[in-house]
């Protein structure tokens, strides 16, 4: 896996761009995303992460179609098997990766992961064949807890590998793997902790407030269009703390995530987006600002745990 402290998400790219229609109510064109990937891998970003579940294959296809013309070794590709989704073949697991292959155009994913827990004793030991013929180089679970987290870990340590990644919603509002030690968990044992939403799908940019709410009709506009004015006091203090340095908002929340030891995976549609990520990696936090966000944050009262979560 590739050292760079960010992860570049992919969820939006499988919104379908008709209005209305996908999670985030992007409109996005494949020149756009294009521009994308040429400004994230000469800024030395290059680990895409996605799912066959974001958009149902569509956030995949668009994904290897922007990469066109880069050699598989300039780029790491993230995805997942969502258990949910599973066939009733003999190897639903293998199934579902070699339908994501296909649909990236490659032989192999970098970090392949169990995207939700269902039940961790059936759906991890189908990985070690595919680890073994080298179709998957890693193992990461995602929205599991500690319990779940060991049990995957010792089933694959029983074949010699093991649980590198775990993947869990993690923001300035939603702390729950590090109240239940989990982030603490992978440190001690050296897994990779990625954290995704932690810009709350846009309500934690700063862009957004109850003048401009989020685009109308999407699923993210019905969650959080009705706690932005809760957020103001906290996104304020994001906005100033990021003025002090050239910086946004936004960037401050992935520069919280990466001061907490995380690795964010933060969803990239635009190519100035990217640059938000250059200036997060430069932000230093103090430990006072990172101890008066997170007051701030807990003050919100908000909970923004997702529809397909369960508390940790």
């Amino acid at each position: 896996m590739t050292s760079k402290t960010v992860a570049l998400g992919t969820w939006a790219w499988g919104d379908s761009g008709e209005a209305g229609d996908g999670y985030f109510g992007s409109q996005l064109t494949a020149s756009g995303l294009r521009e994308v990937v040429e400004k994230a891998q000469a800024s030395g970003f290059t680990l895409w992460d996605t799912a066959v579940v974001y958009g149902m294959g569509r956030s995949e296809t668009a994904l290897a179609q922007a990469l066109k013309g880069y050699d598989r070794g300039e780029y790491q590709l993230s995805t997942k098997f969502t258990p949910q989704i599973a066939g009733d073949g003999d190897d639903p697991v293998a199934d579902l990766l070699e339908q994501s292959l296909d649909r990236l155009g490659t032989d192999y994913v970098d970090l392949y992961w169990i995207h939700n827990p269902a039940d961790v004793a059936r759906w991890t030991p189908p990985l070690i064949p595919l680890l073994r013929r080298g179709r998957i180089k890693h193992v990461g679970v995602s929205n599991h807890n500690l319990k779940e987290i060991a049990l995957a870990d010792e089933i694959l340590g029983e074949a010699d590998f093991r649980v590198e990644a775990v993947q869990n919603h993690y923001s300035l509002l939603y702390r729950s793997s590090e109240r239940a030690g989990i982030l603490d968990h992978c440190r001690e044992h050296d897994v990779r902790f990625f954290s995704y939403m932690v810009l709350e799908q846009g309500a934690l940019t700063g862009r957004y407030s109850s003048a401009r709410p989020l685009p109308e009709g999407s699923s993210r506009a019905a969650v959080y269009n009705g706690v932005l004015p809760r957020l103001q006091a906290l996104t304020d203090r994001m906005a100033a703390i990021g003025e002090e340095r050239g910086a946004s908002a936004a960037d401050v929340a992935t520069a919280w995530a990466i001061a907490k030891g995380t690795t964010p995976i933060v969803g990239v549609t635009k190519a100035d987006h990217v640059d938000g990520l250059v200036r997060a990696q430069g932000i230093a936090l103090t430990a006072e600002e990172i101890a008066e966000l997170e007051a701030l944050a807990d003050a919100t009262d908000v909970d923004t745990r997702g529809s397909w979560e369960r508390e940790m």
